[in-house]
């Protein structure tokens, strides 16, 4: 679910402005999982514009504050959200921890990284939603460590399915500035794509592990 629709078609906009996404329906991109994709997103780039980050930083303050009430703890996803998330923990006044994708194999051997305290209330940063996997094994480890999570509030959604279902097993609220929705009738109402692409494009959120370009 988006914040709110003007978020959104911001939001969407300075992602295509700087190239944070990139829509290339002819020429797909291969994920790491293997599925063929009409899309890319990296948010990292983001942090190289500070209008941008600022404004990300903004929104996701205010609508962190409205949407979850002001937490204990700002918690970033790692890689690709430490950097969003520490500047909305800053906003805010709060700690800020980060999850790792698994607990370090030396020293003290942690998966989530900095000050927490059992039963403090946390909000989850992240920067890109696919299948909602890996977002939801951060949410399980800060569990694991006694951590009390309000919500999760990611910067882009790709709005699959399996997603939905992966963060409703999870009992888990997500909150997004930005989704393939909004971004695709932005895209065509700003000319980024062509009618053809669109259809290309959403024809691939039907079902993007079977997808290939014909």
């Amino acid at each position: 679910m988006i914040f709110n629709k003007d978020t959104a078609e911001k939001t969407a906009e300075l992602l295509l402005q700087i190239n944070a996404i990139k829509l290339n329906p002819g020429n797909p991109f291969t994920w790491a999982s293997g599925w063929k994709s009409p899309i890319y997103c990296d948010n990292r780039l983001i942090l190289s514009f500070p209008a941008i980050r600022n404004y990300v930083r903004d929104e996701f303050s205010k609508n962190i504050e409205k949407q979850f009430g002001k937490p204990d703890v700002i918690a970033g996803v790692a890689t690709g959200a430490i950097g969003i998330g520490m500047l909305v923990a800053e906003s805010l006044g709060l700690p800020f921890v980060y999850v790792r994708p698994e607990a370090k194999k030396h020293g003290r051997q942690n998966q989530v990284e900095g000050f927490l305290q059992k039963g403090q209330n946390v909000v989850v940063v992240e920067d890109l939603i696919s299948t909602g996997n890996s977002s939801l094994m951060a949410v399980e480890a800060l569990r694991a460590a006694g951590a009390n999570i309000k919500g999760m509030a990611a910067i882009f959604t790709y709005g699959f399915d399996v997603a939905e279902q992966n963060f409703k097993k999870a009992n888990l609220d997500l909150y997004t500035l930005s989704n393939y929705q909004n971004l695709l009738n932005l895209a065509v109402a700003k000319n980024y794509i062509t009618e053809k692409e669109e259809s290309t494009l959403r024809e691939w959120s039907v079902n993007p592990s079977a997808w290939d370009v014909i």
